[in-house]
């Protein structure tokens, strides 16, 4: 194992005999499931083994604030993976019905004509090739990919120990024998760290659970019911949530996105060895983060830094070595690529090319991020501050990111911080306009947004989720 994990040392390697680089560079898309951004070594995390991650981080360009736009769905990755095929937020899709279908699903599912990602790049004259979980996903862009290929069985997968091998196997086998001329667009949209989390021993070895740190933000309970407190995700561990059930749980979560890392390092290699990884562009991303501990929380129906932002690291032909704390949305990743590649931009959609910071001709893409998540919380942030309100309950947040990242202190009572809630608001209500949200941030009759009790939420859990 030891001997594996060491690919990523073999990246920096000079490449002998390289094929002619073709006139566009290929783009490689390696898209996670429920990884948070700060779960990669080479960006700060202490704990985790993440060789052919770190490699990709150091020879590439890291943007430290990407954040998922929010969901209209528990399941938030169903909408995070519309949005960034289609460049467009969810509020979009509310009049779009699939044909065979009476009404419109609520935007769950945004529709396959363009622009979307896979036909602007074959546009472009790349042969665009998918491959992901069948679950949860992006069906009717996903079929717009010349190549469009799931996972036999996402469960199964996902309990294999090798996550993320069943999708490398059939992509190594993919360039092996592709004869077509044209560079490669390759989305590979892989099920994992998403549980269940079954990782082989080797890979749980490398940890002792005894020792990997609780998030800083650990919390046994979250402090009030913020709509959905008992959803799936909620109910993998009782409450209160302890120290010993979070640690086993970060256990085989890091140990799965190990496992991962290790798939992903046997792609890149297989790039190498065909002389096609100088003329590759990498993409690193996930379709948001988790709580895992986090806040009292377990999943991802929340507007926190910890849920909300995913890593994203492009490696490649044109990218510099570097980092940004630009604002981007995973959405802004589409318009991105297109300008990369030299392919023409989409016009009309919510996505905004963030090149000018990659290329280091700007450190601002977005002044200001909106988050949203069902009917029941919206967030705005900008390069210091960040809002959450919830609008059934009457309450607000209000975080200072430059001292206080892990959202921790909410200054929203702070006599001396009414005026920036009341600017924020605004704004807020603003950014919702923008994006055709309805959502009223005040209602007339909230409820109590009292504390919760390991009691009340054990009564509240569906029968048989523990």
């Amino acid at each position: 194992m030891r001997t594996s994990l060491v690919i990523a040392s073999l990246l920096t390697a000079p490449l002998v005999h390289a094929a002619e680089p073709a006139k566009k560079p290929n783009v490689v898309f390696l898209f996670a499931d429920d990884m948070r951004a700060d779960t990669i070594a080479a960006l700060g995390n202490p704990v985790a083994k993440t060789p052919n991650l770190d490699a990709i981080v150091t020879r590439g360009f890291a943007m430290s604030n990407a954040y998922c736009f929010g969901g209209n769905s528990a399941a938030v990755c169903t909408p995070s993976r519309n949005m960034l095929l289609s460049g467009n937020a969810y509020f979009r899709w509310k009049d779009f019905t699939p044909p065979g279908m009476a009404k419109a699903p609520k935007g769950l599912l945004a529709p396959g004509d363009a622009p979307n990602f896979p036909l602007t790049m074959r546009d472009a004259g790349y042969l665009t090739y998918h491959h992901g979980k069948r679950a949860n996903t992006a069906p009717l862009i996903q079929a717009k990919f010349e190549v469009n290929k799931y996972l036999k069985n996402d469960d199964a997968e996902r309990k294999s120990g090798e996550p993320g091998k069943e999708i490398v196997d059939e992509a190594i086998e993919f360039l092996k024998g592709n004869k077509d001329t044209r560079p490669v667009f390759m989305y590979l949209a892989f099920a994992n760290p998403h549980d269940p989390r079954v990782a082989d021993k080797k890979y749980l070895d490398l940890y002792n659970p005894d020792k990997l740190p609780l998030p800083k933000n650990f919390l046994p309970i979250h402090p009030f019911d913020n709509g959905d407190l008992v959803v799936r995700d909620e109910q993998l561990l009782p409450w209160p949530r302890t120290e010993a059930d979070v640690r086993r749980t970060l256990h085989e979560y890091y140990a799965t996105v190990t496992a991962l890392d290790f798939h992903i390092g046997r792609f890149i290699q297989s790039l190498k060895d065909a002389g096609q990884l100088d003329n590759t562009i990498i993409i690193f991303s996930a379709d948001q983060g988790i709580a895992v501990g986090s806040h009292g929380l377990l999943g991802k129906q929340n507007l926190y830094d910890h849920s909300m932002k995913s890593p994203l690291v492009f490696a490649g032909p044109g990218i510099p070595k570097g980092k940004s704390d630009a604002l981007v949305h995973l959405f802004d990743i589409y318009p991105t690529v297109c300008e990369l590649v030299g392919a023409k931009s989409p016009e009309k959609i919510d996505g905004v090319s963030f090149r000018s910071v990659i290329d280091g001709k700007a450190k601002v893409a977005r002044p200001e991020l909106m988050l949203a998540y069902l009917g029941k919380q919206r967030a705005i942030r900008d390069d210091r501050w960040k809002l959450i309100r919830y609008p059934q309950l009457d309450v607000t947040q209000l975080f200072d990111l430059q001292s206080d990242p892990e959202e921790t202190k909410n200054l929203a009572a702070d006599p001396t911080q009414k005026e920036r809630v009341a600017d924020l608001l605004q704004r807020l209500a603003k950014l919702q306009k923008h994006y055709d949200d309805e959502l009223p941030l005040t209602v007339a009759n909230p409820k109590p947004a009292t504390p919760v009790t390991p009691e009340q939420l054990r009564l509240l859990a569906k029968p048989g989720k523990k």
